[in-house]
């Protein structure tokens, strides 16, 4: 049967399953939750905590928080169980709230994750044995804007601990129990993915973005040849002999080890020819050395314990370090694997860097602050290769590929989820957006290079399906909206002309149509039949 929420409910649902998870300093742990983009690194279930999730997770509540401010509702009312869930996170982020000052040590965290967790695991528990009751509370607004804003500063206190010292933000992270009242979190390698997630979260200033974008330029992560971003450092992975070495001070340390050395047992441990140890090349993961570890008489190896079976068992992952692995990321040399250039993710950089552009320009960032992000947006766009030659991209650059691995052309055609990055992006160098229900243009970061010098003619598609050309003379450029020509034109004054189907015309001095036209353009209705914008061109790039 359908059991019927509403909106809120279904929103405090997706946050609350993401918060329930949160590691602070760490991110949202990945017990059962895959990566958000990357599925290559799908071995990260398990230790994994994903900042990435936490990046957007930020966007999502500075949103939300948004929207709530407009609303005049001061109560809503939400499934029982749900708001026993959510007085449970709001209880654990209350009580530790004093530690959001500093670094929060391994024992708080753990603290922490266990209060959210459990109050996730009593509502999962409870829906599993018993469903939903179908009884409603209330859950008061006042309430709601207390746990988005804490939300807010858990988020915001984990982006500041995942800085990089060159700049850069950490993408996934581990956690390890270290015993049952403490868990600590490593690093792994920086990600392109975690620069994008960071910026599109809103929370950097646009200096700090700066600074980002730059680290990012003189980091691993850049490829001169393509002028792009790599998905994760390249490295050269060891060879079949440099695997599964043991270091000899391991063995001699290990008294367990030593004597299964000595005693030429080879159940456990083999030493070869050249004197170097290995673990029995049979062992699949640390399962198969307990199984082994088991087996061992106690009655002929004195040295057998629970403690030295333990010493053993950190020993192998010491070699193996099975807990950093990725998946295809860290082993694979095409896709979204190593040398890698994946273009989606470029794609959603450009995004993620143009709204830091619109950002520092509508909070009016010093000069030279807005100049060097705007270089950095072309330069990401140029080399997304659309102006690339075939020689350089490796095909027509303006046929879509999924990726190009390090020394080949771009490979495997075909549009991915590209496209709509790309097509967003080109909205947004044009400076066509939505507020409040109009359309308006503001194109503050269009270059003054792409008016054409020459006439020309424009070709589009009309709402009646009809082919239709557009003379456009020099100092212009035409796009479409809704299948709207839209025409923008070099002059001394600033202004908008539109013309409706009728032949009957409207000036406007401002770039912003009304709602009621506005209406008429993304409803289609064929009643608006071009729109021209007069443009200074002191006020482009």
């Amino acid at each position: 049967s359908i059991y019927r929420v509403n909106l809120i409910e279904k929103i405090l649902a997706t946050l609350l399953a993401k918060i329930s998870n949160f590691i602070p300093e760490g991110g949202i742990w990945m017990n059962t939750q895959r990566p958000e983009w990357n599925d290559a690194n799908n071995a990260l279930v398990g230790n994994g905590v994903s900042m990435v999730t936490l990046y957007y997770l930020r966007r999502f509540l500075n949103f939300l928080k948004d929207l709530l401010s407009r609303t005049g509702a001061g109560k809503v009312v939400v499934s029982r169980e749900l708001l026993e869930f959510f007085k449970g996170v709001l209880k654990t982020f209350e009580e530790h709230r004093s530690l959001l000052g500093g670094t929060i040590n391994d024992t708080d965290r753990k603290r922490i994750l266990d209060g959210l967790g459990l109050a996730g695991s009593d509502f999962r528990q409870g829906i599993y044995e018993d469903a939903f009751s179908g009884n409603k509370d209330e859950l008061s607004l006042q309430d709601l804007q207390k746990f988005i804003a804490l939300g807010l500063e858990y988020c915001e206190h984990a982006i500041r601990a995942n800085r990089r010292e060159d700049q850069l933000y950490h993408a996934y992270n581990l956690m390890t129990v270290e015993n049952k009242d403490e868990v600590s979190i490593s690093y792994l390698s920086e990600m392109l993915e975690g620069q994008v997630a960071v910026l599109s979260s809103g929370y950097l200033s646009s200096r700090e973005s700066l600074d980002l974008l730059d680290g990012l330029k003189a980091s691993d992560l850049f490829r001169p040849d393509q002028y792009s971003y790599l998905l994760y450092p390249n490295k050269d992975l060891p060879l079949f002999a440099e695997k599964n070495n043991i270091p000899e001070k391991e063995v001699s340390q290990s008294k367990l080890l030593s004597e299964l050395v000595e005693k030429e047992n080879t159940q456990i441990i083999v030493k070869d020819i050249n004197g170097v140890f290995h673990f029995n090349g049979n062992f699949k993961n640390a399962s198969d050395l307990s199984e082994a570890l088991n087996d061992l008489d106690p009655g002929i190896y004195s040295s057998l314990s629970e403690d030295q079976k333990r010493k053993v068992l950190k020993v192998f992952e010491l070699v193996f370090n099975h807990k950093a692995f990725t998946g295809r990321s860290g082993t694979f040399f095409g896709y979204e694997g190593l040398g890698s250039i994946y273009w989606h993710m470029v794609s959603k950089l450009l995004l993620a860097v143009q709204e830091v552009c619109l950002k520092a320009v509508s909070e009016e960032a010093d000069p030279e602050t807005v100049g060097r992000l705007l270089e950095h947006y072309y330069e990401i766009n140029a080399g997304i290769g659309v102006h690339k030659s075939p020689a350089l991209y490796g095909a027509f650059p303006t046929d879509p590929y999924s990726h190009t691995p390090q020394g080949k052309g771009a490979q495997q055609p075909g549009m991915t989820g590209q496209v709509k990055e790309d097509i967003l992006s080109r909205f947004g160098e044009l400076g066509a957006f939505v507020r409040e229900g109009r359309l308006c243009f503001d194109p503050c970061l269009l270059r003054k290079d792409e008016f054409l010098t020459e006439v020309k003619t424009f070709a589009y598609t009309d709402l009646s399906n009809t082919h239709k050309q557009l003379d456009l003379e020099p100092g212009s450029l035409a796009f479409t909206y809704c299948q709207v020509p839209v025409v923008y034109q070099l002059a001394d004054l600033e202004g908008m002309e539109i013309t409706f189907s009728d032949g009957s015309k409207a000036a406007r001095e401002t770039h912003e149509l009304d709602a009621e036209i506005s209406r008429k353009v993304f409803d289609r209705t064929g009643e608006v039949a071009m729109i021209k914008l007069h443009l200074k061109e002191g006020g482009l790039r």
